[in-house]
């Protein structure tokens, strides 16, 4: 039996998620919240459940992932697919996913961020993750490129408005981290 390419593209992104939440348990990650509850959405920034829901503040720095994804694959690889670009962003992601909660990433934002209770992740925030990530990607497939630059910086503008973090800060503070940015985030009121 012959699949079709979305048949083949929905297959490949289960396997990808698959591999991560496998990857992801062999690390020692938990798989919810050691809460024992899964929230559809986790507001509270300075919380030991942010990072362990589907939702958080941080999702839409993952949008804005599948967003930047679209936009670089776009580039980079103009012949391949709608669906082979997909599975190119999910596996970027699902590479990140797998790196932001190895110890050594979990201490740099503890050490250099905002995020200083930080532990890492739960599975199913990482899969939440990358559920953003392709909803990004297929939003950016839909709009035209002006527009998906607008919602990545509305996105970036709300996050840092209410959580004084976003993707911008966040890069930087893990590749060059300021004190004067680190003290103006730890401001933020609980």
């Amino acid at each position: 039996m012959r699949l079709s390419p979305r048949s083949r593209t929905a297959l490949l992104l289960v396997a990808v998620a698959g591999v991560m939440a496998a990857t992801l348990l062999a690390m020692g990650r938990i798989p919810i919240c050691a809460c024992g509850t899964v929230k559809l959405w986790h507001g509270a920034v300075n919380s030991a459940e942010n990072s362990q829901h589907l939702a958080d503040w941080y999702s839409l720095s993952h949008v804005i992932h599948g967003l930047l994804f679209y936009a670089a694959l776009r580039w980079l690889a103009p012949r391949a697919g709608l669906g082979a670009r997909a599975a190119m962003a999910a596996l970027l992601e699902a590479a990140w996913e797998i790196a932001e909660n190895t110890p050594m990433v979990i201490d740099r934002y503890r050490e250099a961020t905002a995020a200083l209770g930080y532990t890492g992740d739960s599975v199913v925030n990482s899969l939440a993750d990358l559920g953003f990530m392709l909803l990004g990607f297929l939003i950016a497939a839909r709009l035209p490129w002006w527009l998906s630059l607008l919602l990545g910086i509305g996105m970036e503008l709300l996050a840092l408005a209410v959580i004084r973090d976003n993707l911008t800060l966040n890069v930087l503070m893990l590749l060059y981290p300021l004190d004067a940015v680190r003290r103006w985030q730890s401001a933020l009121p609980s």
